[in-house]
């Protein structure tokens, strides 16, 4: 297909652009295809049909997020295949955390220029992670929109919609005394808190690949630009398994935010502050920012992605299941009675 639409290119929209740019994606896209996938690429919605055997009263479960600032270190770097793994993940963690499958994503993209590689490069992560989500990609919208945004920039969000059994999805009501908080580790800042992180570093300014000391030989865009862990597969596997009350994601708000979000009136999560390996992106974000610690634990998520309220007789069965998945799951505290919502011992 060709446009012929010469005065919209001259306004900066090349519709062409469009068209190879959905070319090249679409490799990325068809390996993101799982049953219930109806459509392909190009019609004016997605279709998904889910498989609700087994359901007595199947609920839709949606979320819908970006990346935030973290695209600067994006455009700074030239890198751009796991921004999209980042934008998938903020969207399907918290769709676990009711107890939920996500079914299949879709993403919009607005930038200055179409440069069809460029996006398929973007798009690539985004398959990424609905492949690590278990998810389908069908569908999503580019857009162009010069004088909008530079040239060499863009946003990128979307949304995605899960499915869970009315009777199994996570209320607060389930939180009871005694259950452990096991936490899995997250691969760094995540997608959150980069406009401070930015501030601190003076990224703009700084040789993001030169290795630090202060990171084990990591670079610091390298660190940065970590994305997302997507933590669907073992989560779900082991709500199948174990008797699990609440999950959180740890995202913006860090834990003063996150782990409240889902307790019940008069409970205390008690985090044992030991129990927290900080990776040295955020000690060494602390030091040069002069953050305190507190701070730091209402900003980031300090090394800890996801947290889960399992039943205390279910604990070691938690531990042993997410570790056959390839986490690294911790003690990170239990629940306890108490005015405060959180309390660090």
């Amino acid at each position: 297909m060709k446009s012929d639409s010469q005065h919209y290119k001259d306004a900066g929209v090349d519709i062409n652009a469009g068209y190879r740019a959905v070319q090249l994606m679409k490799e990325s896209v068809e390996r993101t295809h799982i049953p219930g996938v109806l459509s392909g690429l190009g019609g004016f919605g997605g279709l998904f049909m889910p498989d609700l055997t087994g359901m007595k009263k199947p609920v839709l479960v949606s979320g819908s997020d970006g990346v935030g600032t973290k695209l600067k270190l994006a455009f700074l770097m030239d890198h751009y295949d796991t921004i999209g793994i980042d934008c998938v993940a903020m969207c399907v963690n918290d769709i676990i955390c009711c107890g939920a499958k996500p079914l299949f994503f879709l993403d919009y993209l607005a930038l200055g220029k179409n440069v069809p590689e460029r996006v398929a490069e973007i798009v690539s992560g985004v398959a990424e992670g609905c492949v690590q989500a278990g998810c389908a990609l069908i569908g999503g919208e580019t857009a162009e929109m010069p004088g909008f945004y530079p040239v060499d920039e863009f946003d990128i969000a979307g949304f995605a919609v899960g499915i869970v059994d009315e009777e199994k999805i996570l209320q607060k009501e389930a939180i009871r005394e005694g259950d452990v908080l096991v936490a899995l580790p997250s691969s760094g800042l995540h997608s959150n808190g980069f406009s401070l992180a930015r501030k601190v570093f003076l990224v703009e300014h700084q040789n993001l690949n030169t290795p630090l000391t202060e990171l084990n030989g990591q670079s610091l865009g390298e660190a940065l630009l970590a994305p997302t862990r997507i933590y669907v597969k073992p989560v779900l596997e082991l709500l199948n398994k174990a008797r699990v009350h609440g999950i959180a994601h740890i995202t913006g708000g860090g834990f003063y935010e996150n782990l409240p979000r889902f307790l019940p009136e008069g409970y205390c999560a008690r985090v044992h502050r030991d129990s927290i390996k900080v990776p040295p992106l955020f000690d060494l974000l602390a030091k040069r920012g002069g953050i305190s610690e507190k701070e730091m634990f209402s900003t980031f998520n300090m090394g800890v992605g996801m947290v889960m309220a399992v039943q205390q007789e279910d604990c070691e069965l938690a531990v042993q299941t997410l570790t056959a998945h390839g986490e690294a799951p911790f003690i990170l505290g239990e629940i306890v009675m108490g005015d405060e919502s959180l309390r660090f011992d």
